[in-house]
């Protein structure tokens, strides 16, 4: 059985996918993540859906809720990234 299928997708969540985040600096993810999560902490310098460069400091195996549609890789340190999207 699949919780999700007759389920309506929301963007508090939950996400229905991971996916894997190689940050850069010219190109938008995939798909905009409703969410970013951490393995190891650091600084993430994303860009928002609203347009916004933020650089964010972050701990190990956090969950940032902000959608975001890059990842930078100037101003990045953290690593094992995902976004978490609604695919």
């Amino acid at each position: 059985m699949n919780p999700f299928a007759d389920r309506a997708r929301s963007i508090s969540g939950p996400a229905t996918d991971a996916l894997p985040v190689t940050p850069d600096d010219t190109n938008d993810l995939p798909m905009v993540a409703i969410a970013l999560y951490v393995e190891s902490g650091g600084a993430v310098e994303v860009d928002t859906v609203t347009g916004e460069t933020r650089t964010i400091v972050v701990a190990d195996f956090s969950i940032l809720p902000l959608g975001i549609r890059r990842v930078r890789t100037t101003g990045t340190t953290a690593s094992g990234l995902h976004a978490l999207v609604l695919a």
